[in-house]
């Protein structure tokens, strides 16, 4: 009997979190080893379906650079970064968006409906839903041109809007649409944010490969809550660098956008978006204004 009742007050320590979050939008970036490993996407499928059943209207945003990275092995295309940021040619932005848009995206949608969560796969072309422009990242105080990478100057936040008050979950691909028609690489943890700010969303949640934003690069002790002014001075010091980078910073633009709370948590822990969300005292990095 014990057991029982100890699910009873798991779900009664959930109540007021639901009641709060009842009607608001989600956004969450699913990416990382949650992608990888089948136990763990089958979990985070299982939660955001529960959200929407819930009365959350979750907004998903996913990455997929493994696959992209497989597909260009095969095509004997070599993987390149800077600054956390995929070198993305002619040839890298056709396999990109290949991957993202068709095996990837669709596989999610497919996940997500198997559990009878309604999810429709996008990407940034369908109805102009992410325009952007050509982004060239800084290198020493130098830009350097990476390529069809694009910097987000447009959401077209009422589709997903009605879209996500309606029955429906959408299930958005990391690649932009230019003035001319071109497509762009777009990091996903950029569009997460950038489509979190448009919606005005209650929440945004990052899955990761870490536990969150840890105190310093050799420690494994994780800050539960953080301010932007925090974070701008980690960056400064070192103590965030490389790929979580534009992951906190796309953070810090939701915040300033509207968006009230921003997570960054652990994919890699099952069920890891329920715990953050519907427990007393979550399991990663809280950003606020």
């Amino acid at each position: 009997m014990q057991k029982y009742i100890n699910k009873a007050n798991i779900l009664i320590e959930a109540l007021p979190y639901i009641q709060k979050l009842s009607g608001k939008t989600v956004v969450i970036k699913y990416g990382g080893n949650a992608m990888i490993s089948e136990e763990l996407k089958q979990k985070v499928m299982e939660d955001i379906t529960l959200l929407k059943y819930v009365g959350v209207n979750p907004v998903v945003v996913h990455g997929g650079g493994p696959d992209i990275t497989e597909a260009l092995s095969l095509y004997n295309i070599k993987s390149e970064f800077v600054n956390g940021l995929r070198v993305t040619d002619d040839k890298t932005i056709h396999v990109a968006q290949m991957v993202l848009a068709g095996k990837t995206n669709k596989e999610i949608v497919a996940s997500l409906n198997v559990r009878g969560g309604n999810a429709i796969g996008l990407c940034g072309i369908d109805g102009k839903l992410i325009e952007c422009e050509k982004f060239m990242p800084k290198v020493d105080g130098k830009p350097v041109d990476i390529g069809y990478v694009g910097k987000i100057t447009n959401i077209n936040a009422h589709a997903l809007s009605m879209l996500a008050n309606d029955r429906y979950i959408p299930v958005v691909a990391p690649i932009g649409i230019g003035k001319d028609g071109e497509s762009y690489n777009i990091n996903a943890d950029t569009v997460a944010g950038a489509i979190a700010a448009a919606l005005k969303a209650e929440k945004l949640m990052l899955l990761t490969d870490v536990k969150g934003i840890k105190k310093s690069e050799d420690s494994d002790e994780i800050i539960y809550e953080i301010s932007q002014k925090e974070i701008f001075k980690m960056i400064d010091e070192g103590k965030i660098n490389g790929g979580m980078i534009p992951k906190t910073l796309s953070c810090i633009d939701a915040i300033d956008a509207g968006v009230k709370r921003v997570h960054i948590i652990d994919g890699r822990i099952p069920h890891c978006i329920l715990l953050e969300i519907f427990t007393d005292t979550g399991i990663g990095t809280m950003i606020t204004a």
